[in-house]
């Protein structure tokens, strides 16, 4: 009997873990999770080493943040020198999974400072010093989708870097995503760059669209506004999956992948289910389609492998189904477009916050790592 896990990957998608800590990857978790659950990857932003950090029952950061508060380290190089050393061990410990699938797969994300979201040149500034630090080909740098992100991840597509594009919730935006990644590619190609090398994965999200959507339905107080809630995060997604096959079998994307490029896949975000009243795995589940990603929190990974039904592609014959819900939200009044531009806007402010956080926390403990290390020293 194979394990849901292991039908999802037998579905074309790739498990990956929207998780990481230093305790993760010491504790040998890591390793246990591609061996027993079929992840294949990992995805990190502000908020999860926010918590790793700050996890109050967890030491395993205070030997190295003792020695950069001996060594005088500011709260950003502190950040950065922690952050880029667990995504460079964890790509170590996923390279045998990048050399099994042909580089497909085995990739580690961190991400720019949400700071500079809306800098493109600062944003494209820091995606090569995050490149360069980690040093891994398994890397993808994580650059949100935001008007300024959209030029910065071309530019660093073309140099010939791999980028994880983030906080995707639009139709619309994905659409100018898709744009940015191929002009990536053409500008790499240009450069010399061999384009089988860079990787991107475009990362659309889910349940915060069903989250808004929902608190929208219920002013309606009806039974058609009722009946539609849960249902516009996966139609989003699965039309999100229609337009990167259509975009991806053009002449011009064609023509890139010809040439050794390679196909920017979507990758499902944020499949942790919010409301208690839905299934705990559909946004795994009903997000089935060759070629995807599935980032999933450990929860989510775990109810997955516990009692997911994974039934084949849900994606693909459900296109229609999709454009109805759009048109019945339209309907009742609900503005997509408004949606998920709040959502957007509200994505990025929630990541600065946790860097902000993050910053905090870092100093604190910049500030008690001696006290820390002597006290585990005795």
């Amino acid at each position: 009997m194979s394990t849901p896990t292991e039908d999802l990957s037998a579905a074309g998608v790739s498990i990956w873990l929207d998780d990481l800590s230093r305790s993760r990857i010491d504790s040998g978790n890591l390793a246990e999770l591609i061996s027993t659950r079929n992840v294949t990857g990992v995805t990190t932003n502000p908020s999860i080493f926010q918590a790793a950090i700050g996890n109050q029952n967890d030491d395993s950061y205070d030997a190295p943040l003792a020695a950069l508060a001996s060594a005088g380290a500011d709260v950003d190089t502190a950040i950065f020198e922690l952050t880029t050393t667990d995504v460079r061990d964890a790509a170590d410990i996923f390279r045998p999974v990048y050399d099994a699938t042909g580089t497909l797969d085995g990739r580690v994300s961190i991400e720019v400072s949400p700071d500079l979201a809306h800098d493109t040149d600062a944003t494209s500034a820091e995606a090569k010093k995050l490149w360069a630090k980690v040093d891994r080909p398994n890397a993808l740098i994580k650059i949100p989708a935001t008007k300024a992100g959209l030029p910065a991840i071309t530019a660093t597509l073309a140099e010939g870097i791999s980028v994880n594009v983030t906080l995707i919730f639009s139709l619309e935006r994905y659409g100018e995503v898709i744009d940015a990644y191929l002009a990536g590619l053409e500008q790499a190609k240009k450069n010399g760059h061999d384009l089988s090398g860079i990787h991107s994965v475009a990362s659309f999200f889910v349940s915060r669209v069903d989250t808004e959507v929902d608190k929208r339905l219920s002013l309606y107080r009806s039974e058609e506004a009722e009946a539609l809630k849960g249902k516009a995060g996966l139609a989003n997604a699965r039309l999100a999956y229609q337009l990167f096959e259509k975009r991806f079998a053009t002449p011009r994307a064609q023509e890139l992948v010809a040439a050794g490029g390679n196909v920017q896949r979507p990758l499902w975000a944020s499949t942790g289910v919010k409301d208690p009243a839905l299934p705990d795995t559909l946004y795994v589940t009903e997000l089935v389609a060759p070629g995807t990603v599935n980032t999933m929190p450990e929860k989510t990974l775990e109810a997955t492998f516990d009692h997911g039904v994974i039934t084949g592609d849900t994606i693909t014959d459900h296109y229609e189904d999709a454009r109805l819900v759009f048109a019945q939200l339209a309907h009742l009044g609900v503005d997509i477009a408004d949606v998920t531009q709040v959502l957007e806007d509200e994505g990025v402010e929630k990541f600065i916050a946790s860097w902000h956080d993050l910053q905090k926390t870092v100093a604190t403990a910049l500030e008690s790592a001696p006290e820390n290390a002597a006290e585990n020293a005795q």
